[in-house]
């Protein structure tokens, strides 16, 4: 054997929660009840992540949103052939986010979000059929961005900023389908790596066509996350001249977190309050993940993922002026293609349902609350690409829901 098989071995780029590929679409109560909308909805600072040129139009000087998510997801996969079955068995995982704007000037306003775009753990039972692919992965990435709004007229506006992003993974995988130690431990891989960093940039703008109508754009650049000083342990290889040695060594790879354009609008008329996003996500920079380790093996693994696109429309009703009422629903299509379906990353078409309230304390405070329902379609598919020439396929049926709980301070 002169190659122990490390395909599918990879840094960043495993186990999410929703919204194709390893994107998840937690950033904020209001919006997230209400489909994840917000790219032209000015309501609180959660228009801090989905466009930073409302800030401006905000009617209070200080205005901060914070909140976090209960992750509780599901994947399930069979080989109808053979009759195999496995269940994830992963712990809730916990998106936050922290938005804040303070009005400069009647013109100027700046902000600070804090978020959780990329994120989740998941974990296989030990020694299934498809633990030479990936057995548990624990994944984080922490996205900081200062922002400046500007009112350009009464029609337009802009505003944007740098992010900083910072990473950290722990991924475990056995070597290949059979390899052991003397012991009858089976060969495995574990890679972890912290403090990855590196930095981005979004823009957008805001249009008021009318007292009651807006249109909204904002981009959000690639972002590349280089690993160079991770660890990767090698252990229970046999001791043979042609496996690794037992140990520690360090590795290279780099992920791509991909550029985003949403353009939407938002209609309010009397109590109630429609919101449509498109977002097209450009996956395609995500062709391949190469990962050389210091002891002179290297993994080569193909992904060759194509773009795709999220429908997201929201609706609210306010019955008084303390309770607010929301609901939501999108189509999130998957960037993976056929015969690149890995158990890492089992995303396929899904459907979004969403719901949620907020409720005023007093003039200055809210609880707001959502709670989303995520429904991906069955699909029974196969990654093509292990180092020994055979794939791993089978049907997979996957679900999560999440309820989420924040505050929104306005002064």
């Amino acid at each position: 054997m002169r190659k122990i098989l490390l395909a599918s071995l990879f840094l960043l780029a495993s186990a999410t929660t929703f919204a194709g590929g390893y994107r998840v679409g937690l950033q904020g109560q209001r919006a997230l009840a209400m489909g994840h909308t917000g790219v032209a909805y000015v309501n609180t600072a959660e228009i801090a992540f989905f466009n930073p040129a409302g800030l401006v139009y905000l009617e209070n000087k200080l205005n901060i949103s914070a909140g976090g998510f209960g992750v509780f997801s599901s994947v399930a996969w069979q080989n109808e052939s053979t009759g195999q079955f496995a269940k994830t068995d992963s712990p809730m995982g916990t998106p936050f986010y922290l938005y804040g704007s303070y009005a400069l000037t009647e013109w100027m306003s700046a902000g600070l979000a804090v978020y959780t775009p990329y994120g989740s753990t998941v974990e296989w039972p030990t020694d299934w059929a498809g633990s030479h692919l990936v057995n548990n992965i624990e994944l984080s990435a922490i996205f900081v961005q200062p922002l400046l709004s500007f009112k350009i007229n009464d029609v337009m506006s802009i505003g944007g900023g740098p992010i900083f992003v910072t990473g950290n993974v722990n991924f475990n995988r056995n070597a290949n389908r059979t390899l052991t130690d003397l012991e009858g431990n089976r060969s495995n891989i574990t890679v972890d790596d912290s403090g990855v960093t590196n930095w981005g940039w979004s823009l957008g703008a805001l249009f008021n066509v009318s007292d009651n109508f807006r249109i909204g754009a904002h981009y959000r650049s690639e972002i590349i996350l280089e690993s160079t000083e991770g660890t990767a342990t090698f252990a229970n290889f046999p001791n043979s001249p042609l496996t690794p040695s037992n140990g520690d060594t360090s590795f290279e790879a780099s992920l791509p977190l991909p550029a985003e354009l949403t353009v939407g609008l938002s209609y309010d008329f009397d109590k109630w309050v429609f919101n449509f996003d498109f977002t097209r996500t450009f996956w395609d920079v995500y062709t391949d993940l190469d990962i050389v380790f210091g002891n002179g093996r290297e993994s080569i693994n193909p992904r060759n993922y194509r773009n795709s696109s999220l429908y997201k429309f929201g609706m609210a009703y306010a019955p008084s002026e303390k309770f607010t009422l929301r609901a939501g629903y999108y189509f999130d299509q998957s960037p993976i293609r056929s015969g690149y379906f890995a158990p890492e990353t089992p995303r396929n078409d899904a459907n979004g349902f969403t719901a949620g309230l907020s409720f005023d304390i007093s003039n200055s405070f809210a609880i707001d609350a959502s709670f989303l329902y995520v429904r991906f379609k069955e699909i029974n598919e196969s990654y093509d690409y292990v180092d020994d020439g055979s794939s791993f396929g089978g049907t997979y049926k996957s679900s999560a829901f999440i309820p989420g709980i924040g505050v929104t301070y306005k002064m």
